[in-house]
């Protein structure tokens, strides 16, 4: 039996998710060969391999499989490159294809130009060798090729993903600025949160909007696969045609892993109809029953009890700058002051820190809180001392992650803690 083609594969990701990207491919792929670069992760696997990143992975944003690389200086260089590829392999003239151009110090004026020269190098191979030509589609193409130029050299990639991976199928209900679910995803992870008593113990999100964070945290704790509810651009490409059983038995054997939580999972919002967004896209995302849903003021709800000796851990993405307005108390007592120039969450966060030193330090086990937030000041607005802080981006906003260990009588940090980036 011949052994598998090895595939050279980019999982892409946003800045500073790399070694977490890197530590839960390891975890899918055990034998694959795994190297965090900028941007994302390179892996040496097997279409098998690209079947089950896109099906497992919380954190990579697409599975791209590179095809060719080299070097350029115009666009004919271009051209002649994508008519080294195979691409009867990959795609025949009734497939549909889209080509998307990135770039890096290119030396080329025209990236439109680009996009079209690499377009035409495959439509030109396919009409030549079958008669036909493959139809431009530019909205869910069957194989969506990405070029990326350097400086000088480029490289063709097949997208295996088609839809971006944070698009899980699930959620349909949105905010006023949704967070992204491969973004609560790497939350989640740089805070450790595996969905166990000894990894993070109960979750609670004050801040809830659509429910995207208390929505993967369920499907962690459930061992729910993140790409179970969609489809993706692989199972239209040649390459995987003669692996479809193989596929549906992939899929199979992720179901026969979901199993109900060891810990309990809460999320509440002061707008009541988020709470009503966010319950539906748990429903849609088959973990509803598992995630206990309020409405209320993050200043005032009352710490969830715990089972004996249970630690809890507070995730969130409050409101900040023009992302979205703050509301509920801290907003009425800004309206009340009278002034339009003071800003609500220049109160609500020294709020937000005394709740949580009068509710949330009774209990022996105590609470871990994290909360995504660009303002570098952010510890001295709320007059506790950080353990942790760690750089995230929230699309183009560069946030920190802050950890807030609140212990009873103290605001200091825990001794042996470093509260230094990473």
């Amino acid at each position: 039996m011949a052994r598998p083609e090895t595939l050279y594969l980019f999982a892409s990701c946003p800045a500073g998710v790399e070694p977490w990207l890197e530590a839960e491919i390891k975890s899918i792929l055990p034998r694959a060969g795994v190297e965090a670069l900028r941007g994302g992760v390179s892996v040496h696997s097997d279409a098998e391999g690209v079947m089950k990143l896109n099906l497992e992975s919380r954190l990579a944003q697409r599975v791209l499989v590179e095809v060719i690389e080299g070097g350029y200086r115009h666009e004919d260089d271009l051209y002649a490159l994508a008519r080294r590829v195979d691409w009867e392999r990959w795609i025949t003239p009734q497939h549909t294809l889209r080509v998307d151009t990135t770039a890096h110090r290119s030396p080329l004026k025209s990236l439109n130009f680009a996009t079209l020269r690499i377009k035409d190098a495959i439509c030109d191979q396919l009409r030549e060798s079958q008669g036909e030509r493959p139809s431009v589609d530019t909205r869910a193409p069957d194989l969506p090729v990405v070029l990326h130029l350097g400086a000088e050299r480029a490289a063709l990639y097949i997208d295996t993903s088609g839809e971006p991976l944070f698009k899980r199928g699930w959620r349909e209900d949105k905010g006023d600025a949704p967070l992204k679910e491969t973004l609560a995803a790497a939350m989640l992870a740089a805070a450790g949160w595996k969905g166990t008593p000894e990894t993070g113990g109960a979750l609670q999100d004050p801040c809830c909007g659509s429910g995207t964070i208390a929505v993967e945290a369920a499907q962690i704790a459930c061992g729910i696969a993140p790409g179970l509810s969609r489809r993706f651009a692989f199972e239209r490409q040649l390459p995987f045609q003669p692996l479809r059983e193989r596929w549906a038995q992939i899929k199979q054997e992720a179901r026969a892993r979901i199993h109900a939580p060891a810990v309990p999972i809460y999320a509440s919002d002061v707008a009541f109809r988020m709470v009503d967004f966010a319950r539906r896209n748990a429903e849609r995302a088959g973990v509803a029953q598992y995630i206990q849903f309020n409405g209320g003021d993050a200043l005032e709800r009352p710490a969830p009890k715990l089972p004996e000796g249970m630690p809890g851990s507070i995730l969130m993405n409050p409101p900040y700058g023009e992302r979205i307005e703050v509301r509920g108390k801290a907003a009425a007592v800004r309206d009340a002051g009278g002034s339009e120039a003071r800003d609500g969450g220049d109160d609500f966060f020294p709020r937000l820190a005394a709740h949580w030193k009068r509710a949330y330090t009774q209990h022996n086990a105590g609470w871990t809180a994290w909360l995504l937030c660009p303002d570098m000041k952010l510890p001295s607005k709320m007059r506790l001392k950080e353990s942790r802080r760690i750089p995230m981006w929230n699309g183009p906003i560069e946030c920190r992650m802050f950890r807030f260990d609140l212990v009873a009588g103290s605001a200091r940090k825990q001794r042996g803690e470093d509260a230094t980036e990473r």
